[in-house]
């Protein structure tokens, strides 16, 4: 049995960011998905959706390079992916499941390591970045005496942070309250507006009010 997207796939053009070709996940002696296709353009988001254990995270890293596909095939901009890893990451911003912030440092410290991660400068006051998500009177504090929605909003500084155009993001709105969901939201529709391409999975409805949405539907393979 076969996976496909709700959304049918378009043809690739010169605005197509990420396009995959009939990928196929296994797990153990369960097939995730198979002959899944998406072609994610500049200005559009994706949500990826299904109940857990369907192959959404396992998605999301192939699509960024990390887990090999059973079968199928992704491309950046036109190449192959496994020909273009260094412009593709170079352009690619993937936040996992895990918030991913370093328990022993600071909110503030935790953007500069992210800063340097990504090998550019922090492009506006770091307090500033934190005041964006919420977290003013908290910057000088250990991320592991921080809550769980709190960590998460240091990790989803890195949207303020980065220039590159895809983002693959596992999980965006977990632990975050009603106002942290709309400033994310808020963001996003930053994003697509310049041109920019988001992936994403949630649990929750993405309010498409300000940028197109596509839909990906796995279901549980038995």
């Amino acid at each position: 049995m076969t996976t496909q997207p709700t959304a049918s796939p378009q043809s690739a053009d010169h605005k197509t960011l990420l396009a995959a070709t009939d990928l196929a996940s296994v797990r153990g002696e369960r097939t995730l998905f198979a002959d899944l296709n998406m072609h994610v353009r500049a200005g559009e988001v994706w949500q990826i959706e299904g109940p857990n254990g369907a192959g959404k995270s396992s998605l999301l890293r192939i699509l960024t390079g990390l887990l090999a596909p059973q079968a199928g095939q992704i491309q950046f901009r036109g190449e192959p992916i496994q020909n273009c890893r260094e412009a593709f990451h170079a352009e690619l911003l993937f936040i996992g499941h895990k918030a991913g912030v370093k328990a022993e440092l600071t909110a503030i410290e935790n953007l500069e390591f992210y800063a340097a991660v990504q090998g550019q400068p922090i492009s506006a006051p770091p307090y500033e970045l934190l005041e964006k998500v919420g977290l003013v009177g908290l910057e000088d504090i250990p991320a592991q005496r921080l809550s769980a929605g709190q960590q998460r909003r240091i990790a989803l500084a890195r949207l303020w942070l980065t220039d590159a155009p895809l983002w693959i993001l596992d999980e965006p709105f977990t632990a975050l309250d009603v106002s942290g969901i709309a400033l994310l939201e808020a963001r996003f529709a930053e994003h697509v507006a310049a041109g920019g391409a988001i992936i994403l999975t949630s649990h929750q409805a993405v309010n498409s009010a300000h940028f197109p949405l596509q839909r990906v539907q796995l279901r549980y393979q038995y």
